[in-house]
């Protein structure tokens, strides 16, 4: 494999990925994807990204009945395999820019390729507690916009004090009965924007000083959490169905510190309007570049992108 020259190499996989190989595939450019490995501690690192840890997607067009995370990427996968792409259950270890062609090295495999196309995505950040994992997906979420609407009309909690959590909190509060804001400071990172507009909202409330010890719940699912004042120490249960940790998401581009131009909280910078990274023929989508939306759709949306802009160099530069 690694006399083989490829036209586009993939690394990672998730709705970015897949669908810049399904694109890069009918245009005939026979592209491979490094969809990732085995989970270590990270769950959201395995192949498909983070929708392997979400039960339910309703909010992806198309699927009116619903469909489990899994189940979407599953499809994905046979669809980009449909059209010949070929998919390598395994992480890339590194990469070599500097030079054409470029160099994947793999954890089994390397591969030399005139384009990249980087899909890695990013991961929630959690408050790693007790609890926390045995209830996600039964009250536990990172993300009010995926799964809000499984809690209409119930008291949810939101962690954190910056701009994602109060987007979340006051999204959740058009949709649940009360929202109740858990803040380790006794001020808020927020813009002062959001802050106002969650200040005058009635259905939020905030607790300062505190932070979350213990999820609790039973089969049935979640039930409340157990907080922790951080100046008095003392302990209190909030009763609640829902628990949104809004404490900020990491970029996965270990892999390309110090290769490629990123921002401050490490996402991968592409040009506005495209996914070209400042690497010619490197070529960036979803979550890893994308720190505002972080849909599954409008990920999908730029690894079509990606995959539309690697042929175009690649025509461009006589390789197509």
């Amino acid at each position: 494999m690694a006399d083989k020259i490829h036209k586009v190499t993939i690394i990672g996989s998730g709705p970015a990925g897949y669908t810049a190989a399904i694109y890069a595939a009918r245009a005939n450019l026979a592209p491979v994807v490094f969809a990732g490995g085995p989970a270590d501690e990270d769950p959201q690192r395995v192949p498909g990204g983070q929708l392997m840890i979400t039960n339910d997607v309703e909010n992806y067009p198309g699927f009116p009945e619903a469909v489990t995370g899994p189940d979407l990427m599953e499809r994905f996968k046979k669809q980009a395999e449909r059209f010949g792409t070929e998919v390598y259950l395994e992480n890339v270890v590194k990469v070599d820019f500097s030079e054409r062609p470029f160099h994947i090295q793999g954890e089994s495999r390397q591969c030399r390729s005139e384009t990249v196309i980087i899909a890695t995505g990013a991961s929630a950040m959690w408050l790693n507690v007790k609890g926390e994992n045995e209830f996600k997906n039964r009250g536990v979420s990172a993300c009010a916009t995926c799964d809000g609407f499984f809690f209409k009309g119930q008291d949810v909690l939101v962690v954190g004090g910056g701009d994602t959590a109060m987007e979340e909190a006051t999204f959740l509060a058009k949709l649940v009965r009360h929202v109740t804001v858990v803040h380790r400071r006794d001020t808020l990172r927020a813009s002062k924007i959001m802050q106002e507009r969650a200040f005058k909202n009635p259905k939020i409330e905030f607790i300062w000083d505190s932070v979350v010890m213990e999820v609790l719940g039973d089969e049935k699912g979640m039930s409340g959490a157990l907080i922790e004042n951080v100046t008095t120490q003392a302990r209190r249960v909030l009763p609640a169905t829902g628990l949104f940790v809004a404490i900020g998401h990491r970029p996965n581009t270990e892999l390309f510190k110090g290769i490629l131009k990123m921002n401050a909280a490490g996402y991968l910078e592409t040009v506005p309007g495209t996914t070209r990274t400042d690497r010619p023929g490197v070529f960036a989508c979803g979550d890893v570049q994308d720190h505002y939306y972080r849909q599954a759709v409008t990920a999908a949306g730029t690894g079509c992108m990606a995959a539309i802009d690697a042929e175009r160099w690649l025509t461009e530069h006589g390789r197509g």
